[in-house]
């Protein structure tokens, strides 16, 4: 009977392989990238230099870096944002490394043809070069990542030059840094004045400079954002960054709905008191909602069970041999038994949350 069956994994995996055979390695300009092709950074380069958007989106486990995989995305990234949308924390500071390496080698496991990059957690890289380094082997040695991205201006250019010395390929993270919510009196967007502008462009040269490959542009003016990618070498990855950067990234639960934690409406974030549950954020666009149909599907099964319409016995049960029961009752010494489905009446909200 098994063999009549095929696992998810298996079947997206040959038609990746499939596909890539059919479909070469080549990619229209201003089209996403071919999924089935490995991506490397001397392909982000080639994309950047053609002008093809550049794909991002987070995973966090198995399932949806296979999903990554089968689609166009050209980089997964296990986000340090799993601290709130998978482990419930109210910011991405309570993450820890093994936390992280945890999500990460899941997302290795289903992770095939896009770059997997992962965050570095909150002080697992700013004390020092040394701790930088370290924490960095790690997560390619345990983690199993191709490359880490970690959050600074010109304050990490140090960290950056020492991993790309030794083989690990960095991608920088400047604008809105979320580990920092707090120094920074909340999400807000930065380089909206000429100095914190120019501060911005500063670090990102110095980052390139350093060996970044790639730099991650979050929650500043489109203006700002298109100009900095016009000034690099390198992609740049934008997030609230308008559409002039080399490429965009999304939290995987943003983009098909099933977190409530940022809503995508025109409202500017100004404080970090703010409840995650309330973190509206302009940049977010939701492509699903998926949310609303799992919110659906527990309903009904709930509702199913207790009134007794689910398992039906006869489409979702197994039968016995009906000479293998009578043998089975006999060693009970029972000459017959016959089961009556008891009428199961569906109770009300009061009655379940009394219960």
């Amino acid at each position: 009977m098994e063999s009549r069956f095929i696992r998810l994994d298996v079947y997206l995996r040959s038609r990746c392989t499939r596909q890539d055979r059919n479909d070469g390695h080549g990619s229209r300009q201003g089209a996403p990238s071919t999924p089935h092709v490995k991506t490397t950074i001397g392909r982000l380069l080639s994309l950047r230099t053609s002008k093809t958007p550049i794909t991002v989106l987070t995973a966090y486990d198995y399932p949806t870096a296979l999903a990554c995989s089968a689609h166009p995305v050209d980089i997964t990234l296990v986000g340090d944002s799993l601290a709130q949308v998978c482990l419930g924390y109210p910011s991405t500071t309570h993450l820890s490394l093994d936390e992280m390496l945890h999500h990460c080698r899941a997302v290795a496991r289903g992770s095939t043809s896009p770059l997997l990059i992962a965050d570095m957690p909150f002080g697992t890289y700013a004390p020092s070069v040394s701790d930088a380094v370290k924490s960095a082997v790690r997560m390619v040695q345990e983690g199993h990542v191709e490359g880490v991205k970690l959050e600074g201006g010109e304050e990490t250019v140090e960290h950056v030059r020492a991993l790309t010395k030794i083989g690990i390929p960095v991608m920088a993270h400047i604008g809105l840094l979320p580990q920092r919510h707090v120094s920074l009196s909340g999400y807000k967007v930065q380089g909206r004045t000429a100095q914190s502008a120019s501060t911005l462009l500063r670090a990102a040269h110095a980052l390139e400079d350093a060996g970044a490959f790639s730099i991650v542009l979050e929650a500043m003016p489109a203006l700002l954002g298109a100009y900095i990618t016009e000034q690099l070498n390198i992609p740049t990855i934008g997030i609230g960054a308008g559409p002039g950067t080399s490429g965009q990234v999304l939290v995987w639960d943003d983009m098909v709905g099933t977190w409530s934690g940022h809503k995508p409406r025109w409202v500017a974030i100004t404080s970090c008191f703010v409840p995650p549950c309330l973190l509206w954020l302009r940049f977010v666009r939701h492509f699903a909602d998926v949310r609303k149909e799992v919110v659906r599907g527990v309903s009904g099964y709930v509702n199913a069970v207790r009134n007794g319409s689910f398992p039906d016995s006869e489409r979702e049960g197994y039968s016995m041999d009906r000479d293998e029961w009578e043998k089975f009752l006999a060693a009970e010494g029972r000459p017959s038994w016959t089961w009556t489905p008891v009428p199961r009446n569906t109770p009300t909200e009061d009655a379940v949350a009394e219960s």
